[in-house]
């Protein structure tokens, strides 16, 4: 794990490096020690002894530095074992902490509108973490397997919803909201909206904003066009509502495969993947086949899966 300065970040001198330095060595010594433990033979042993408070454990910085490394090693032991129960070829490889600043978000090169004052299009976060982040469109199939899966293997991801689909059963959201997950706009009736005009786009945007204030509390800050389509009109429209930032994606994940944005086919630091609400009406297999299908290829990669609200 490498330590990199943000610009205008804070340093806390020379006892403030010496604790992040303890952090990140028992961090890494947690991770090792739950993939030894859980990955290999006696994985299950392993896991059921992880919860044992350490003996002797030292009070003060050093006490919280080794409570947080064992609570990160508890975590990926679990994880390791809801991984064997669903069917992963790897355990999912655990988030490093977000940071401390999140990154300044821009323009993705080539998606601009001529306005830097708008909301910004981007499909990759800038981080030098090995992260990707998950996001999941508009909420047309409600599997309760899924709110299981991603909540024994302690998966982030985000979700942009659309209203016509979501007003079939509001609740199913509710309960993933519950679970930690973020929900975001994805406009009221998923509709084309460079076709729009300006009060049209708006009231599909703010209306969207409306429906997830009321019903979850807060009016979310990411937006998401419907295929990714867009102009100005669609920006100004969006931050006349309260957007903040629109994300695309880099690839996008189906029950059988992947398909990427970019030239390489390949995963980079900070970008981010998107699938759909979707069952084996509309694809080969169930949202879990696709969720199998994602992270065994994230995994495979060297990836973890972390929390786009905490870098956006």
């Amino acid at each position: 794990m490498q330590l990199v300065r943000q610009k205008g970040q804070k340093v806390g001198g020379r006892a403030g490096r010496r604790a992040r330095v303890v952090l990140c060595a028992l961090v890494l010594a947690a991770l090792g020690s739950a993939c030894a433990t859980t990955d290999g033979p006696g994985g299950a042993a392993g896991a059921a002894g992880a919860g044992a408070p350490a003996a002797g454990r030292p009070e003060g910085p050093a006490g919280a530095l080794a409570a947080y490394a064992e609570k990160t090693r508890n975590a990926q032991a679990a994880r390791a074992l809801a991984a064997r129960r669903w069917g992963l070829a790897r355990t999912p490889l655990a988030a490093p902490p977000p940071p401390e600043v999140k990154p300044k978000i821009t323009f993705r090169k080539g998606f601009e509108v001529g306005d830097d004052t708008l909301p910004p299009v981007f499909t990759t976060v800038p981080t030098k973490d090995k992260v990707v982040f998950l996001t999941i469109d508009d909420g047309s199939e409600k599997d309760p397997e899924l709110l299981r899966m991603m909540t024994e293997l302690d998966i982030p991801y985000s979700a942009f919803l659309s209203d016509y689909l979501v007003k079939e059963d509001y609740g199913y959201f509710k309960k993933m909201q519950q679970r930690g997950v973020a929900l975001h706009n994805h406009t009221l009736n998923h509709r084309y909206l460079p076709a729009l005009s300006y009060e049209e786009q708006k009231r599909e945007i703010c209306g969207m904003q409306d429906v997830i204030e009321k019903k979850y509390g807060k009016r979310p800050p990411l937006f998401r066009p419907p295929y990714g389509n867009y102009d100005g009109d669609t920006l100004r429209a969006a931050k006349s509502c309260g957007v903040k930032a629109v994300p695309l994606w880099a690839s996008e994940a189906f029950a059988d495969h992947m398909e990427w944005r970019e030239w390489d086919r390949d995963l980079h630091p900070g970008d981010i993947v998107l699938s759909h609400f979707r069952g084996k009406d509309d694809w080969e297999g169930s949202m879990a086949d696709m969720i199998r299908q994602v992270m065994n290829v994230i995994t495979a990669k060297g990836y973890a899966v972390a929390r786009l609200e905490d870098y956006v």
